[in-house]
């Protein structure tokens, strides 16, 4: 019996030791986990190919660029604290702010400045492209020459005064890197980033399991973050990411598109967890292959338009949670207008698939027309979602529609080379800037065998949208500006090569010890920095 009560006693004595452990662990020097919804391609901030948005998030806590967004989505001092134009247009001029220090200790110059822009240009990463025009079939840096005059002052020179619009919109995804750091070089710079000047400092890289450790600067310039250690974790399944959340294993999920609606709303009544949500701007959108039948068929491109009921989708799927999108553009924006408004008409889609003789022949309900492949990323609930309500509201005019579920990169890769009808997705931050209707509908930027990165993966070629896009980003009276790209998009809409869907709102997801969550409509993670544990 004392035996027996011996055993019993140190199984107690054992178990008040895990707990205590365990509340050790969760404590001020424990790792904060935050989930990811899938795969970023790189931690190369400036030679990378390819760049995607969780890319992009992480580059927002290790690095800073010369310039950023406000809430207004316009560009203001982010590493400069002031920005000069020359009378003539053609020189920017950046100071620097002072105190700024690189995770290594050393100061920041300009002569890192220029380096940086330097070693940009001369790479082919998917970053430079956009500092670059073509002219005759010739290509060619709108950046003439980079100076540093002294330590503090950084002169971009561009080659005509009209390329001002095109050059503070792409120095922004730019991180500043020390001089002579390397990049792009082989696994040492995908396990080594060169370091930067953010909130946190890189210290590990799982790449198997692609999980990355940061750790906090705590010689930040705009202040140490709260948080001490950072643990980003890819969580790409939903049911697993739910299963992290719940079990405490996941701090926090910024954004997490793979968590439906009504997952959300599970979520936000557990006693542990909460869920706050943000006005966004971030577009999510339906993609026609221009070039694939029958959406080669301008009048079946409209029709989807017109029998896809977005409201219906926002109200029953997404609780609300979004607002109907009439433009890739945020309602915000300078150079923001509907173009042509696709309310939803279901007698409006029938009829135009009539006009383009599209019929049902036999009575079985469905159009005699080829079936238009809609492709999608596999593990993604949400999306799966509303593509299956899709799919049943272009059944009720008669459109068949397969929904063809792949590996996320596998998809993008089909994507790119024109291999599919339909696709989804959004698009998080570029599309707050007009520039972006040169990305996404000028025909030069069809992606070809040679150049996959360029991103009018619609195949969309308009010449009169090429000239007006053309004139509106070298044109410098903003109103007249305005527009030009008023006028693109009533052309753009009007052929349909592109459906926005909703501004999607921002969501969090969050252990209830998390304060100070306010993220920005962009939906970067720079508000990270700021958030409190208690």
């Amino acid at each position: 019996m004392q035996n027996k009560r011996l055993i019993i006693f140190a199984v107690l004595v054992l178990g008040l030791f895990l707990i205590a452990s365990g509340c050790r662990d969760r404590g001020a020097g424990s790792t904060f986990t935050i989930a990811m919804d899938g795969k970023f391609s790189t931690l190369d901030p400036i030679g990378a190919t390819t760049v995607d948005a969780n890319s992009e998030r992480l580059r927002t806590l290790m690095y800073n660029s010369l310039v950023k967004k406000n809430e207004k989505f316009e560009y203001v001092g982010d590493l400069a604290k002031e920005i000069k134009t020359s009378e003539d247009g053609l020189t920017y001029t950046f100071i620097l702010n002072d105190n700024v220090k690189f995770h290594d200790g050393k100061a920041l110059t300009s002569a890192d400045v220029k380096y940086t822009l330097d070693t940009l240009l001369a790479s082919k990463g998917g970053k430079s492209a956009s500092l670059l025009e073509t002219i005759d079939g010739k290509t060619a840096p709108i950046i003439s020459g980079v100076e540093a005059p002294d330590e503090k002052t950084i002169s971009v020179k561009i080659l005509r005064a009209d390329l001002k619009n095109q050059l503070l919109p792409n120095l922004m995804p730019i991180a500043i890197i020390p001089k002579d750091a390397k990049v792009g070089e082989g696994t040492d710079a995908a396990t080594k980033p060169p370091v930067g000047t953010g909130a946190y400092k890189f210290k590990s890289f799982d790449t198997a399991q692609q999980i990355v450790d940061l750790e906090a600067f705590d010689g930040a310039w705009e202040g140490a973050p709260n948080i001490k250690n950072i643990r980003v974790k890819i969580l790409a399944d939903a049911n697993a990411l739910q299963a992290e959340l719940l079990a405490g294993r996941v701090d926090l999920a910024p954004n997490a598109t793979n968590l439906t609606p009504d997952t959300l709303k599970s979520l936000s009544e557990s006693p542990n967890l909460k869920v706050q949500d943000f006005k966004g701007s971030n577009i999510q959108y339906l993609w026609f292959n221009v070039e694939s039948k029958p959406l080669d068929n301008v009048k079946v491109r409209q029709a989807i338009a017109y029998a896809v009921n977005r409201k219906r989708i926002i109200d029953d799927l997404l609780n609300g949670k979004a607002t109907l999108a009439y433009s890739i553009l945020p309602a915000e924006s300078w150079a923001y207008s509907d173009g042509v408004k696709y309310d939803f008409d279901l007698e409006k889609a029938k009829s135009l698939l009539d006009e383009a003789g599209f019929k049902d022949k036999d009575g079985d309900g469905m159009r005699e027309m080829d079936k238009i492949v809609f492709k999608i990323g596999s593990g993604n609930k949400a999306t799966s979602e509303y593509v299956q309500v899709i799919q049943s509201q272009l059944k009720e005019i008669g459109i068949p529609v397969g929904i063809e579920s792949l590996e996320r990169s596998t998809m993008f890769e089909q994507v790119k080379l024109g291999n599919f009808g339909m696709t989804t997705g959004i698009w998080v931050g570029g599309n707050q800037d007009p520039i972006f209707f040169n990305d996404l509908f000028h025909s030069s930027k069809i992606p070809t065998k040679d150049n996959k990165d360029v991103r009018n993966r619609g195949r969309y070629a308009n010449k009169e949208v090429d000239q007006l896009i053309e004139k509106a980003m070298t044109e410098l009276d903003q109103q007249k500006a305005k527009e030009y790209y008023a006028k693109a998009w009533e052309l753009i809409s009007t052929d349909m090569p592109f459906l926005p869907l909703w501004y999607t709102n921002n969501f969090v997801v969050a252990a209830n010890k998390v304060g100070n969550i306010d993220m920005n409509a962009s939906g970067d993670w720079d508000f990270v920095r700021k958030l409190t544990v208690e």
